[in-house]
């Protein structure tokens, strides 16, 4: 089997071209990828070379985590034919990497990584990766309720919207970019510089921006928390005096896990989730390396899908 995959062959170099796909092996399926989502956090700091060293590093790769199709071949009894999954990524691309590896027509993958998805839910589909990081951020064991949410992307935007699903009172997002700052359900999205609170107990940052700890320590409560949730591509610091006045603590919100895929999944079916308004672009397959250049440097797109049905 062969599939047409983007394919990073080195820093600022991305194409589109045919590999060869590992044959199934025992638990395996075959998914046509009909969409895949473009990751303006970890997928740039792919393209761009910026990426701190992570297990599986390396050139050429496949990048993307967000894709969804439809399995057209099987050897487990957990999947059917013609089913619509989710699929965070695949390996299967022999000595070219999978990292994340969903960016292709075509993928084999464990059944074990997939999921069954609703054939209502479309290309937002896509999305389910970031929701279920934005849930695994905030439903850790003894996770306050986030007051302030630094970032009004799509992964701040999911933030503010589970928060007020799973805790109630809406919190403060923080946007300096005014082409981000229009999509609010529910919460008030204002500048860093026009909100004068300094007593926030819960500070969930997703800005990606290493610099930004002692900005936020300061405007924490004393005994508040700051929750990393952003990818970070530099060593964060902060000095340490305002930090230990306010007994500050800091927490990294890592990889999602099955179960948080499992409740977001369950909150979009009951309507409690909606990913409506996250989806603003969409480019064909063929036009993929258009569509990075689109994703990483125009601020209002806010989430790139690729088209896969036509590769």
């Amino acid at each position: 089997m062969e599939a047409t995959a983007v394919i990073v062959q080195e820093p600022e170099r991305l194409t589109l071209g045919r590999l060869p796909l590992a044959p199934m092996d025992d638990g395996d399926v075959v998914v046509d990828i009909e969409h895949s989502g473009i990751s303006t956090g970890t997928e740039r700091l792919l393209c761009s070379g910026r990426m701190p060293h992570f297990p599986g590093m390396g050139y050429p790769l496949v990048p993307g985590y967000e894709s969804v199709g439809r399995v057209v071949e099987t050897v487990t009894d957990r999947f059917s034919v013609g089913d619509r999954v989710f699929v965070p990524g695949a390996n299967c691309f022999g000595e070219v990497r999978g990292l994340f590896g969903g960016a292709a027509s075509k993928l084999v993958v464990p059944a074990t990584r997939i999921a069954k998805v609703d054939s209502e839910l479309g290309a937002e589909a896509v999305l389910l990766a970031l929701a279920a990081t934005a849930r695994h951020a905030i439903a850790s064991v003894n996770a306050a309720a986030p007051e302030l949410i630094v970032g009004h992307g799509v992964l701040g935007r999911l933030l503010a919207r589970l928060a007020r699903e799973m805790h109630g009172p809406a919190p403060v997002v923080w946007e300096t970019d005014s082409a981000r700052t229009d999509g609010a359900i529910g919460y008030e999205v204002i500048r860093p510089s026009d909100d004068d609170r300094h007593d926030y107990q819960t500070i969930v940052d997703v800005s990606g921006d290493p610099t930004i700890l002692d900005r936020l320590i300061q405007r924490l409560a004393p005994g508040g928390e700051i929750v990393l949730a952003g990818f970070y591509s530099q060593s964060l610091s902060f000095a340490f005096p305002p930090a230990f006045m306010r007994e500050a603590r800091i927490r990294v919100a890592a990889e999602w896990k099955p179960d948080d895929l499992t409740a977001v999944m369950a909150l979009i079916n009951q309507g409690a989730l909606t990913l409506d308004g996250l989806l603003t672009h969409e480019y064909p397959a063929g036009r993929a390396v258009d569509a990075y250049s689109l994703a990483f440097n125009d601020p209002s797109c806010l989430k790139m899908t690729l088209d896969w049905r036509a590769a």
